[in-house]
């Protein structure tokens, strides 16, 4: 098909049996305005024909049977994905061990991760904003995966697009409330303008993951933000004070 969007690829997740994956950003879709072009996001102002054939072209795009994203409330909550649904549940996290089922993660700006252990045949996603990673949702959906047969010592990570350190602007409250919860993120912050710091989300992210015993981990270090052309970003729309933005796709699936 000669409209199927482009995407980006992790070192970690290519070339493994059975498993295919990309992250997308907003070229290649048919929205218009804030959403031009690739907005898959079903919770935007957006129109509904307009995210529904976004979305049918990210699911063509990797040959998926059903493209199945979550209603995402910054928990650490997980589903297990037996099959589609036509009602999004709350969650931000999926794991399944079926074929054709495509996981897709919505982020402009938290961070999206991919988990495959290829041997098992398990696979996950994960939405991890700074609330969902501190509340655990990388640690629950290991744990889930675990549960169908995988191994930690198996799991391949990727890291999708994020807001990167250079973009993360956050106060000393915020700070705080992290060295509360992780004394060892400590080093994730840097001194920034006045009172302000830069955070590394994903670095946090790549930190939690390896305590928890998953060390194949790649990051596409590609930020959201800063890179205006072909990501969508909520801070960036909050710098400007427009009403509302697109979503991004990070997906990962069992091939057929």
């Amino acid at each position: 098909m000669s409209d199927l969007p482009p995407f980006v690829t992790s070192d970690t997740l290519t070339g493994l049996p059975d498993v295919r994956h990309g992250f997308f950003g907003r070229r290649g879709g048919v929205s218009g305005g804030l959403y031009a072009s690739l907005n898959v996001g079903e919770g935007s102002g957006d129109a509904p024909d307009a995210v529904a054939a976004n979305r049918e072209r990210v699911r063509a795009a990797l040959s998926a049977r059903a493209l199945l994203s979550c209603y995402q409330i910054h928990s650490a909550d997980v589903v297990h994905v037996t099959m589609p649904w036509i009602v999004r549940p709350e969650a931000d996290a999926m794991v399944t061990t079926e074929p054709g089922l495509a996981l897709c993660i919505l982020t402009a700006d938290c961070t999206p991760i991919l988990f495959a252990d290829p041997e098992a045949g398990v696979i996950g996603a994960a939405h991890a904003g700074w609330k969902g990673a501190l509340g655990g949702v990388m640690d629950t959906t290991v744990a889930a995966m675990q549960e169908l047969g995988a191994q930690t010592d198996r799991i391949r990570v990727a890291i999708g697009p994020t807001i990167q350190q250079a973009s993360y602007e956050v106060g000393p409250d915020f700070r705080e409330t992290f060295l509360a919860e992780s004394p060892d993120s400590a080093a994730l912050f840097i001194p920034g303008r006045d009172d302000r710091y830069q955070f590394d989300l994903p670095g946090y992210c790549r930190q939690r993951l390896d305590r928890l015993g998953v060390h194949s981990i790649h990051d596409t270090g590609l930020d959201t933000c800063a890179l205006e052309e072909t990501y969508f970003s909520n801070r960036r729309r909050n710098h400007r004070g427009e009403p509302d933005y697109g979503r991004n796709a990070s997906v990962i699936m069992l091939s057929l």
